[in-house]
């Protein structure tokens, strides 16, 4: 093999090898607030690979990692890569139920959790099979390890530093499991180019990310948005990740922009609209450091990006990105925001926009998005026909609408299953979610297709008011819909709730809230 191709090589040891080892890679933000260097970074994968060999296992066994944003995430994550294994992070907030299906699905034969989530998986692995041991992390923290389970410490403690094995770009890497906005979540299968593509594309060429960055990403490291974030642009160029483990309520993330002083930050639009909400209770400009931030998971609504520049006076990169493609493929760019508009193609990404028949729209219609690109995965593991029908040779299927304007800008209308036709006519949820959000005191808006008395379908909403806010009138907000986009989109029926249900990368989940009225 002319050149080891294996992601580790690129990301953690030719930092080393190139001087920047005393550089910091990680840095915690909560907890006992501990740094890993470039250096340290290398050392302790390539111990977290010895001990692995140590224990039997071989190239191509899955790892899976139910394992909170702390220092031994990215340990355990490029130490599965220097020894040929495959490590598996898993959404840290899912049920036992599913972990137990999933640890079922991928055949992992060790799993690496955080002390804090053991309650939850204990039950998931009670019956399997394929798990040969199981490794706490935290457990050396003054406490024993729970029965039947070994402390992450013990598991490492003297094993050989090993180096990197080599790889194929082309050989798997790496998996993540889909996030289930619409069911059950799926083995999505990557391989190890992906990652450097991603950082070479939306990295290099749209953040613009270097060296002296710090970036902050409240997207976790299990999912893909959350894993290029954190991980694989900072490590492209050698800068820093702040990394928080716990819940990014408003106060959180402000003490952080603060105190850690992140140059770019990674949010999603759920919390870029609770922040803006706060500050403007707060009053004043944020104390920062932030030169650019990204959203990704959902649209970024037009009201959301141009209040938080006016507060922040940094724009918001709103992107569209999915775990089939890694990262994000489709994105505004720095000094060319459209709020309300998902912007271009990343460089590298080619778009087609098609019909029902797989035939391209015309500008201005609306159609299903198709991506080609050099970060897309092998397929989906165990899922032969859902593969056949998403990755369609070059191209793969997003199940995202979209529609061209005449600036070659995409503006979002929804999934493929959220569209639906009101008189005869295709209405976009995400359009009158966008609608209602102007208003003063609307945080958030969901909106589903929902029969009438004589069954034909039209809109139903739901809304999170603003604390301390006034619920506005039913009428007020039917004629602010009917005035912003149309006199048919306005919803028939609006529901005031204290949240609206989403995955972790922050989509709403449209379809917990059909049904009946």
């Amino acid at each position: 093999m002319s050149q080891n191709d294996n992601a580790a090589v690129h990301f953690v040891d030719r930092h080393v090898a190139e001087g920047r080892g005393d550089r910091p890679a990680f840095i915690e933000a909560d907890g006992r607030r501990r740094r890993l260097t470039y250096g340290q970074l290398q050392t302790e994968a390539g111990r977290f690979a010895g001990a692995l060999y140590r224990h039997g296992v071989r190239r191509e066994e899955r790892i899976a990692m139910i394992v909170r944003d702390q220092i031994e995430f990215p340990v355990a994550f490029w130490g599965a890569l220097k020894a040929g294994a495959i490590p598996v992070p898993l959404n840290t907030l899912l049920s036992a139920s599913v972990y137990e299906a999933i640890l079922a699905d991928s055949r992992a034969s060790i799993l690496v959790v955080s002390q804090q989530l053991w309650e939850v998986v204990k039950p998931a692995i009670d019956d399997n099979r394929h798990l040969r041991a199981v490794l706490v992390i935290g457990a050396e923290d003054g406490a024993t390890a729970p029965e039947g389970t070994e402390s992450w410490a013990d598991f490492v403690e003297g094993a050989p530093v090993e180096p990197t094995v080599e790889a194929h770009g082309d050989e798997l890497a790496f998996w993540l499991y889909s996030s289930g906005s619409t069911g059950t979540p799926k083995g999505v299968r990557h391989v190890h180019a992906s990652l450097k593509a991603t950082a070479d594309t939306f990295g290099a060429q749209v953040l613009g990310i270097c060296q002296d960055d710090v970036v902050f990403s409240v997207a976790k490291m299990f999912f893909a948005y959350g894993l290029g974030n954190a991980m694989s642009f900072p490590m492209s160029v050698g800068a820093t990740t702040v990394i928080f483990g716990g819940r990014p309520t408003p106060d959180a993330v402000f003490d952080i922009m603060a105190r850690d002083r992140p140059t770019i930050f990674c949010g999603v639009p759920t919390l870029f609209a609770a922040l803006v909400a706060e500050q403007e209770k707060r009053g004043g400009a944020p104390d920062h450091a932030i030169r650019l931030c990204t959203s990704a998971g959902e649209a970024l609504p037009r009201e959301v990006g141009e209040r938080w520049e006016r507060l922040w006076g940094c724009e918001i990169v709103d992107g569209v990105g999915s775990t089939e493609m890694l990262h994000i493929f489709l994105s505004n760019r720095p000094g060319d925001i459209v709020y309300g508009s998902s912007g271009r193609a990343v460089p590298g990404y080619e778009l087609r926009l098609v019909d029902e028949h797989d035939e391209e729209v015309a500008e201005g219609e609306v159609g299903e998005l198709l991506v080609r690109g050099p970060s897309s995965a092998e397929g989906y593991w165990n899922r032969r026909h859902k593969s056949m029908s998403t990755f369609e040779g070059h191209w793969t299927r997003t199940g995202d609408k979209y529609e061209r304007d005449g600036q070659g800008r995409y503006v979002y209308c929804g999934r493929t299953d959220d569209m639906f036709k009101v008189s005869g006519i295709w209405v976009s949820p995400f359009e009158v979610e966008q609608a209602l959000v102007e208003h003063p005191a609307v945080l958030e808006a969901a909106v589903v297709a929902r029969p009438d008395a004589e069954d034909l379908v039209k809109p139903a909403a739901f809304i999170v008011v603003k604390d301390g806010m006034p619920v506005p009138s039913e009428q007020e907000l039917r004629d602010m819909v009917k005035d912003k986009i149309g006199m048919w989109k306005y919803p028939r029926w609006i529901t005031v709730v204290e949240d609206l249900p989403k995955t972790a990368t922050g989509k709403i989940q449209r379809f917990k809230l059909r049904g009946p009225a």
